[in-house]
């Protein structure tokens, strides 16, 4: 059976690729920066490749270990390959790792680094950002806690009745004290653990993780319903290039404004993948 489930999700990470592909070729993309405009965009035409660094980070760069015909999915992969073919060149994998995935920009080992990274004044110092999506959290609790049940929105949970629990250390703790003031807030080892143990209502919890967990564990809900689509605790995630490129920039993020909605609907079915 596991086998036959990894198999399904190679065709459907397969069938989605060609269907977002036929979708972005029938768009009115905007054109590449001309000759002599970005240096850089010069020198990708010139070396015939776009240099990519890559690492998994799901859902938004997902790599393909089933021997598939793509080797990578996810959102930042459609941008990547859209960009090549606007630019006439091919993909090239620059693999990185945690420490390198914004220094290779400035050593010029890759055009753009399109491993998922977070938005942060300190990263905005030494790149520029191409945004196209963000990370959030939800609210997850029992299905079979009473009031957590006929809750129907966040602002529900901001109410002396609610017991609302994060794990000592994290930064939930600022978020839940101000989002529901109203609220017994308290810290607790293993936040999670707390609710499904019916110790506490509710925990905040990453919108990708929540996925997850909530294919794994029966009888969960989650505020807002539409997970996936949070903005509560919202930040933005891009991808990067060296700092002093604007027409290389202006042109990346021009493309990624116009391919919202098959970036979006890219990340919805690379999470809807997700084990």
């Amino acid at each position: 059976m596991k086998s036959l489930h990894k198999g399904l999700v190679a065709a459907a990470v397969m069938i989605g690729g060609l269907l977002s592909a036929s979708i972005v070729s029938a768009q009115d993309l905007p054109a590449p920066p001309a000759p002599g405009v970005s240096k850089r965009v010069d020198d990708i035409r010139a070396s015939g490749v776009l240099r990519v660094g890559v690492l998994n980070n799901e859902p938004w760069l997902v790599q393909d270990t089933l021997g598939g015909d793509q080797p990578w999915s996810g959102p930042a992969w459609l941008l990547a390959e859209t960009y090549a073919k606007l630019l006439g060149v091919k993909v090239q994998e620059v693999p990185v790792s945690g420490e390198t995935k914004v220094t290779l920009l400035a050593a010029n080992q890759a055009d753009i680094s399109i491993t998922a990274l977070g938005v942060s004044p300190e990263r905005e110092k030494v790149v520029d950002f191409i945004v196209y999506s963000n990370n959030s959290t939800c609210m997850i609790g029992r299905a079979d806690n009473a009031k957590f049940a006929a809750a129907t929105t966040i602002e529900d949970l901001n109410t002396p009745d609610f017991d609302l629990v994060y794990g000592i250390g994290a930064p939930d703790d600022t978020y839940l004290k101000n989002r529901f003031p109203n609220a017994k807030v308290r810290g607790v080892t293993t936040a999670i653990d707390e609710v499904l143990a019916g110790h506490a209502d509710s925990t905040p919890y990453n919108r990708i993780q929540a996925v997850r967990l909530m294919k794994k564990v029966s009888g969960l809900k989650s505020l807002p319903e539409d997970c996936q689509h949070s903005t509560e605790q919202s930040s933005d995630v891009g991808m990067a290039i060296d700092k002093n490129q604007p027409e290389f920039l202006d042109w990346l993020r021009a493309v990624a404004t116009a391919m919202k909605s098959e970036v979006v609907a890219e990340e919805d079915r690379a999470t809807a993948a997700l084990d």
